[in-house]
């Protein structure tokens, strides 16, 4: 059994402590201001957390399909159990739109329309690898569907993201996730997330090129997306926990969730190696191009 420490990773920030591996020192952590959720950085247009979407007029503990707004305008994303449904993708892969009750609704805190506002609910602890430096692992089960931590960080413009790209050395991690998602009128949105500064534990979770987690888009409060993680099939305990940084699940490419994070580099010499260890491994992690050419 895995020897854990009392230092918290999260500051007592999160609603469970964030355990380092004992032949883990704080002392060698990244410098970074820890949030458990998304702040505003330069070029972000709208507060993330500020109350944008309306709310629904329940008064009971818990929403019903039938006669709750929110759910009859967007769907109910959640089983009973507060899990995701059917991966949060359609038929065509597709991600399907989350928005979650929020603090005009007149339901509970208990609804099952409020999962991942609630913050971190698994015992999680960091640890460190000899080839991917930081990564994470759930120190108990967890079903699929289970909301596991938010990516939380500075949300920032364009403009800035392509300016920290550009800032990068070719040896510097890039944070950076950004997500793109298709509207019905055929529009996109583009969220771009920077947690290298300010961030919550989601900065040391590892990509995969076959993940067990997967990335959905999560509205609360405000029309800026919270970049959600779900587990996309059971979990054992010890296991660690990945995403993948393009946006897709178990090598299917991700369409409206674009999510793009990797290297500095824009060729296959300067781009950093993956050592995921999947069978179906693509040998580099992903990156945006669109971001890193962009002038």
């Amino acid at each position: 059994m895995t020897c854990i420490s009392d230092q918290d990773v999260c500051s007592g920030l999160e609603n469970h402590t964030v355990f380092f591996e004992s032949n883990v020192s704080k002392d060698i952590l990244p410098q970074f201001q820890y949030t458990p959720e998304n702040v505003p950085g330069p070029g972000c247009e709208s507060h993330p957390n500020e109350v944008m979407l309306p709310g629904c007029g329940c008064h009971s503990l818990s929403c019903q399909q039938g006669s709750c707004s929110c759910l009859r305008t967007h769907g109910q994303a959640y089983d009973s159990h507060g899990r995701l449904r059917d991966h949060g993708q359609d038929e065509m892969g597709y991600c399907r739109p989350v928005f979650e009750c929020n603090a005009l609704c007149g339901c509970s805190e208990a609804c099952s329309n409020r999962v991942v506002q609630r913050g971190l609910g698994l015992r999680l602890s960091l640890f460190h690898t000899p080839a991917k430096g930081w990564a994470v692992r759930a120190l108990e089960p967890v079903p699929q569907g289970t909301f596991v931590c938010e990516y939380a960080g500075e949300v920032i413009g364009f403009e800035e993201a392509c300016r920290r790209q550009r800032a990068q050395r070719p040896g510097d991690m890039n944070y950076i996730i950004a997500v793109r998602e298709r509207a019905g009128d055929g529009s996109v949105a583009e969220t771009f997330v920077d947690p290298s500064a300010v961030g919550n534990v989601g900065r040391f979770l590892n990509h995969s090129c076959q993940p067990n987690l997967l990335m959905v888009p999560v509205r609360v409060h405000s029309l800026v997306p919270r970049l959600a993680l779900f587990t996309g099939r059971d979990i054992a305990p010890q296991e660690e926990l990945t995403f993948d940084y393009s946006g897709g699940y178990n090598n299917t490419p991700g369409k409206d969730l674009s999510p793009a994070r990797g290297d500095s580099g824009t060729d296959d010499q300067n781009r950093k190696l993956c050592y995921c260890g999947a069978q179906s491994c693509n040998g580099f992690l992903p990156l945006d191009f669109s971001v890193i050419s962009s002038t």
